[in-house]
Order: structure tokens, then C-alpha cells, then sequence
């Protein structure tokens, strides 16, 4: 995935990504910005889920939102 893409949409998807993910919290989402390596950090914090998983869960959002 295109994380230029991502930090140009941020603001479009945040909401579904605290609708999908909602351990996260606004501040979660003001630092992340866009990044995917962020998101998929926070993930395996609040969530206690290995890297691999989080980015699985990130690939999948980002499929089902079609970017």
C-alpha cells in the first residue's frame, strides 16, 4: 500500500479506522498521521497482537475501504 495515499486520505478514514479499531483513541490517530508502520505499532500495542498480525489487519481495512 501506498502510505502517500494514506497520509492524503488520513482525515477521509479516520473515523473508520476508530469504528474498526476503537482501542484507539483520537490522540492514537492525531500521532499516527497517515503512517502505516505507526498504525500497525499502536495496533500491537493496545491490541497485544504480534507485527505480522497488525499489518494483516491493516492490509485487510485498507482493502475493504478500497484504497
Amino acid at each position: 500500500m501506498n502510505t502517500e495515499i494514506v497520509q492524503g486520505k488520513w482525515k477521509e478514514i479516520r473515523g473508520s479506522i476508530q469504528a474498526n479499531w476503537n482501542k484507539l483513541t483520537d490522540d492514537d490517530l492525531e500521532e499516527i498521521d497517515g503512517r502505516l508502520n505507526e498504525l500497525e505499532g499502536r495496533l500491537q500495542n493496545r491490541y497485544g497482537w504480534p507485527r505480522q498480525q497488525a499489518r494483516e489487519s491493516v492490509s485487510s481495512f485498507l482493502r475493504s475501504v478500497k484504497l
